[in-house]
């Protein structure tokens, strides 16, 4: 009878170390996660994130009375030709400071999908071909833009002028009429990059997971396909190449062979972002920036040339990407099964070069990877 229990044992031992270490696998704990493997993980937290630096081109950036003021006039309608548009319009609080729309909607239709906010204070580059060097300067285009704001300088001037003269004297120490209509324009862009210096993203369950995983912890965060997804984004699908750090953005440019939308005016990105962010007067080397030209060094050392600018576009955060939909500069792209099989099949670029190469992902890889792009949703 010992010997007939003994095998009986040591079967069931056996089925229990395997389902210990199963779950060890999937809680994080003794994962076969190597040491650069590990690495990699905890950079792509939220924990990772630096202190937001100062934008010396900013001098009130970082002050509460102009986080204030911006933060009204984000949300003023008046700032508007018509009266029914403001920065808000297109990027909604509820939505990530974005529309889901396939291309923003203001007095008109633009060519572009409208980006989110949450953590740009942290690029050096604006809008999807970086014709900006800052928030602040971002801030400004849409104002004039006669499909977005509709409105003109001096109008916008004049409005701020009439409903918030004292607090933009409490932040720039001069009312608005006291100034060139540029320096006071400027201002205004100031004003609104400050709130908007204070969207940062929230944390998520593969954050939670990360740092578990960093201290050693176990975590049920992410689900076996996750975690599977996860591998892959690190490692065989290549997106932490461009889409890395805490804010899953190298802030850079890349032709991703995206198809151009027959109906809009040919958008070559980059090559063209970076010939108008030189010339933009509101630009860090401009007369309207706070900073000294060694502070603007981005501006002053960027790439202006060459093939691979040609549909450039700048790498968008990944950070709740899940309820982003549709993808891509112009929406063109409606869902991440979508965009993971472009991915994955790496198309040739209408125009410019691709840097895709096929990825030859399974389906059920495919899969995993939304799986674990939708942890990336916020929890908080």
């Amino acid at each position: 009878m010992r010997g007939t229990l003994f095998p009986i044992r040591a079967v069931a031992l056996i089925a229990l170390v395997a389902l210990a270490a199963t779950a060890f696998f999937y809680l994080g704990q003794g994962s076969p996660w190597s040491a650069e493997e590990r690495q990699r993980i905890a950079s792509l937290s939220l924990g990772a994130l630096p202190p937001l630096p100062p934008d010396p081109s900013n001098a009130v950036g970082d002050m509460p009375a102009a986080a204030a003021l911006g933060k009204a006039l984000f949300f003023d309608t008046r700032l508007s030709a018509n009266g029914q548009v403001a920065c808000a319009t297109c990027h909604l609080p509820d939505k990530q400071f974005q529309d889901s729309k396939p291309l923003a909607q203001g007095i008109g239709t633009t060519t572009r999908r409208a980006m989110p906010i949450a953590g740009t204070a942290y690029s050096p580059w604006l809008f999807w071909d970086g014709r900006t060097d800052s928030q602040w300067a971002q801030a400004l285009g849409p104002l004039e833009s006669p499909v977005e704001h509709g409105s003109n300088r001096a109008d916008i001037v004049a409005t701020v002028a009439k409903h918030y003269a004292e607090a933009y004297a409490d932040v720039f120490g001069v009312a608005p009429g006291d100034t060139s209509v540029d320096r006071a324009f400027s201002n205004v862009g100031k004003a609104i990059a400050a709130f908007e210096r204070t969207i940062m993203p929230a944390a998520s369950g593969f954050d939670r997971y990360a740092d578990a995983l960093a201290a050693g912890k176990p975590s049920n965060a992410l689900s076996p396909a996750q975690i599977e997804g996860l591998r892959l984004f690190i490692g065989k699908a290549s997106c932490i190449n461009c889409h890395n750090g805490p804010l899953f953005t190298d802030n850079d440019f890349h032709n991703t062979g995206v198809a151009s939308v027959p109906a809009l005016p040919e958008d070559i990105g980059r090559m063209d972002g970076a010939s108008k962010v030189r010339q933009d007067p509101f630009n860090c080397l401009g007369e309207f920036s706070d900073a000294a030209p060694a502070e603007c060094a981005e501006l002053a050392f960027m790439k202006t040339e060459g093939e691979e600018l040609v549909r450039a576009f700048k790498t968008p955060s990944l950070r709740d990407v899940a309820g982003r939909a549709p993808y891509m500069h112009a929406g063109q792209i409606a869902s991440l099964a979508e965009a993971v099989a472009h991915y994955n099949a790496a198309p040739a670029a209408p125009a410019g070069h691709s840097e895709l190469r096929q990825l030859d992902l399974t389906a059920e890889e495919q899969a995993n990877l939304i799986a674990f792009l939708e942890s990336l949703t916020p929890t908080e």
